[in-house]
């Protein structure tokens, strides 16, 4: 609720920045999304009389986006990290996530701050968070409240702008897609605004 999305913006995340600042950890916004061959459709421009056709295989199949936005307690030197798999994002797909997260930061330590999602409640990723605890902390957002996230605006940014109107032929031209995606928005201005977006920088 409100309430609760207000007490995280004023108390709780002040508080975790100033813990990350003290300890020389980063901070890391994680969330997963799932991408259809069933094309996103947007808005877009045609000449008058001719409603533009997008095709599409007619397929369910689909993609899904395991990403974490990084960067220090202040907002700085933001990074992005996506991890793709084919169908949902099960359980020892967010552990492989974690464990090549792990390498990418080069032993630099993270506080990782998630949503509630079961997968992520795990008992197997449980454990791992705690093997791992010299250089990994996890925190949960608050129930139901997306807004926070900075990189649930990357996702609206990735199917608005990039995947709109793709008509993929295969799951390989869809991860093709994804990763043109990427490329452009591991820019740090526009990464910066995803951040800013959530109200919390």
């Amino acid at each position: 609720d409100e309430r609760a999305i207000r007490e995280w913006r004023e108390r709780t995340f002040p508080r975790l920045k100033k813990w990350a600042h003290t300890h020389a950890y980063l901070l890391g916004f994680q969330d997963e999304s799932g991408i259809s061959e069933r094309p996103f459709v947007a808005r877009t421009w045609a000449p008058r009389g001719r409603t533009p056709i997008i095709s599409s295989t007619g397929s369910w199949k689909n993609l899904s986006i395991s990403g974490v936005i990084v960067c220090t307690p202040l907002g700085n030197n933001p990074c992005l990290f996506l991890r793709i798999c084919a169908g949902s994002m099960k359980t020892r797909e967010i552990l492989r996530f974690l464990k090549e997260l792990k390498t990418c930061m080069r032993g630099r330590k993270l506080l990782l701050i998630w949503d509630g999602l079961p997968t992520h409640r795990a008992k197997i990723i449980q454990a791992y968070v705690a093997r791992e605890r010299t250089w990994l902390k996890v925190e949960r957002f608050p129930a139901y409240a997306p807004e926070l996230n900075p990189i649930e605006y990357l996702w609206s940014a990735m199917k608005r702008k990039d995947i709109a109107n793709h008509p993929p032929a295969g799951l390989a031209c869809l991860r093709q897609a994804i990763h043109k995606s990427k490329r452009r928005l591991s820019n740090q201005k526009l990464l910066k605004g995803f951040l800013k977006a959530s109200k919390m920088y």
